[in-house]
Formats: C-alpha cells, structure tokens, sequence
C-alpha cells in the first residue's frame, strides 16, 4: 500500500490528455479521470478535482497544451495560432488566484510558445514536452526538499502538519510529507499529527489516508486542538506547505495556518514551510500582495451535501490566510533551507 500512494502520479500527461486524481471523490473512491480540453482543465482546477498549489501549476501548463490542440483545429495562421493560445494561457491562469505555482507553469510554456521557431504542429509537440518536463522535474523538487527537511527532524518527534501537501498535492512524493516521508525512512519512530483542515477536510481526507497507507503513524485531530496538544508537550515541531510566498517570506498557506503557527511561535515550536522555488513570488514584497482566494458559502455550510447550519446564516470563505515571516523558523526547499533574513535568503537561492 505504501508503495502506491508514495509512487503515485496525481496528474500525468497520457494520450493525448491530462490525467488526473479526482480529489474530490478521495478518501471514498480513487478514480482517474481524464482531461481533454482547455475549458475542461479550467474547470477541474477550479473545482478542485486537481489541488495543491504544485499539481495545479502542472495542470496549467497541461492546459496550455489543451487549447494548443483545439486551436490547431480552426486552420489559422501561424501568428494568429499564438495570439490565441497566449490569450486562452492568460486565461487558464486566471482559474484559482492565490497559487503562484499556477502563473509559474504557464508562463513557462507562454515562453516556449514565444520562443519556438516552429509550425503550429511543433508548437504543440515542444508544450507536450515541456509540460513532461515539469511533472519529472517536481517529483525530483519534491524529493529534496523531503531530503533537506529530514535534517531538522528531531529523533522520534510528532509533527503537526495542517492541509494536505503530500504526493495528491504535487505530482507525486509531496511536500511538507516529502519531509515526513524522508525523515520517517530514516527514524521509524516518527509519528505525525494532522488538522483535519475545515472547511474541505483536506488533512482528514487525504493527508491521513496517505499517511496510513504509507504505514506512518498518524493521528487526526480538529483545527482547534493544536495548541492543547502543544501545551501538553505533544507536538515537536510544524511542517506546512505553501501556495505563495512573498520576498521577505510571508507565506500563503491553507487557512488556519496562521492559527497554527501563532500557537507554535507562542509555545516555542519550530514552525516550518516546505515548499519549491516556483512557489516563491519575487514580484511581491510581502504577504499584503497576495490575492486570497474567496470560496463558496456551501463549502461550511456543507458537509457531504447535508446541510449543518441555520440556512440564512451569513458566511465568508477565505481560502487562504497569509503567515507573516517572524513565525517562520525556516523555509525547507530543493536548493535547502532558507533563514531569516528572508529577502536576503531568497534572493541568494535565486541567485
């Protein structure tokens, strides 16, 4: 079992299509399906069947090649082809607002498309196999920054991780579970504990089943009893992921991350973010910039489509809150992990 969660392809380009991990039928079913237009992909990644800021930055480079594809069908010109196709990527990176992994991966097949000197035939082979490029690319990422992260893990400690960044949140391996998954092959005494992650229930969902069939020791408990554990002197340290990080290192996570890492900061455990260079976002200077994503009222209304609360109840949605760099005790990536200061760290990992 363990071998086919941490091995597993969450998004992959096959015949043709983009296939894909429905993630909003996990941990009840685990069913591939495929994508096979442009539109189709903007819509799976904004009704989250593909999530996690790494695997919908490669559904977006999948999607570029989706609307390369359906283009070629209407016979343009050359140069009419690549207005269209950079006009329908704008688009495409427009379908969930706060990953920056996302605009990374289609810019990088906008500049494959800018840059080839080929016939619209070679353009669409060339993004294929970018596109292959950066789903190999992040399995390697992932794996170390899983490798550096190991190296802060203390023997036999508990780690709190909140959402999901494991192997469905990237194209395989993960993130902040890269971390547990490669401290864990090397101390087995390692045991994790994870918020369940309201309103979606990632962490419930899809962190705990990964976790389980990866035969690590696991237990699930509700956003609000972090800092009761904490106080008990259960949880040793915290690894999240990250859906945007600004220059000087406030990072955009789930939320309710923020919650954690204040209750960290306040009990002296070290509060990690674990995540690639593509999810950095040199353009901003802090977290203020970043867009949070607002989200449907039935996503807390809701729970497995029963409503649990009065119906003419007010409600707001954030996707998404900002961590301010001081609660962060270290930025875990491929190229090692980054310090305070931040904006120093960050410009020399770029460097």
């Amino acid at each position: 079992m363990s071998e086919f969660i941490s091995k597993i392809r969450t998004i992959q380009w096959v015949d043709n299509c983009s296939r894909m991990v429905d993630q909003t039928k996990v941990p009840y079913e685990f069913k591939y399906v495929d994508i096979k237009s442009g539109q189709e992909m903007f819509d799976a990644i904004k009704t989250m069947i593909v999530r996690g800021a790494p695997a919908i930055g490669i559904a977006g480079a999948h999607g570029v090649v989706l609307y390369a594809m359906e283009l070629k069908k209407e016979n343009l010109s050359r140069d009419t082809f690549i207005k269209k196709l950079l006009e329908k990527a704008d688009y495409m990176a427009t379908s969930r607002p706060t990953a920056v992994n996302l605009m990374w991966a289609v810019e990088k097949q906008k500049e494959v498309i800018k840059n080839s000197t080929s016939d619209i035939d070679g353009i669409i082979e060339e993004l294929k196999q970018n596109g292959i490029k950066l789903e190999n690319e992040d399995i390697k990422i992932n794996k170390k920054i899983g490798d550096y992260g190991a190296e802060v893990v203390p023997k036999g400690a508990t780690i709190l991780t909140h959402c999901n960044a494991g192997a469905l949140a990237t194209v395989g391996y993960g993130t902040a579970l890269g971390v547990v998954r490669s401290a864990f092959a090397k101390d087995n005494t390692i045991q994790v504990f994870a918020d369940e992650t309201r309103p979606r229930q990632q962490g419930a969902r899809i962190t705990t089943l990964e976790l389980t069939m990866d035969g690590i020791p696991t237990t699930l408990i509700t956003d609000g009893m972090c800092s009761y554990f904490m106080k008990k002197k259960m949880i040793d340290m915290v690894v999240v992921g990250a859906d945007r990080i600004a220059a000087n290192g406030d990072t955009a996570n789930k939320i309710g991350t923020y919650t954690v890492a204040i209750a960290a900061k306040y009990h002296n455990i070290p509060f990690y973010i674990a995540a690639p260079l593509s999810t950095i976002d040199t353009s901003i200077k802090t977290g203020d910039e970043i867009v949070i994503e607002e989200r449907s009222r039935e996503e807390v209304t809701h729970i497995n489509g029963k409503i649990i609360c009065a119906p003419e109840v007010n409600v707001i949605n954030p996707g998404f809150d900002v961590t301010p760099h001081e609660l962060i005790a270290g930025i875990i990536t491929e190229v090692g992990i980054l310090r305070p200061n931040y904006n120093e760290s960050i410009k020399k990992a770029f460097s």
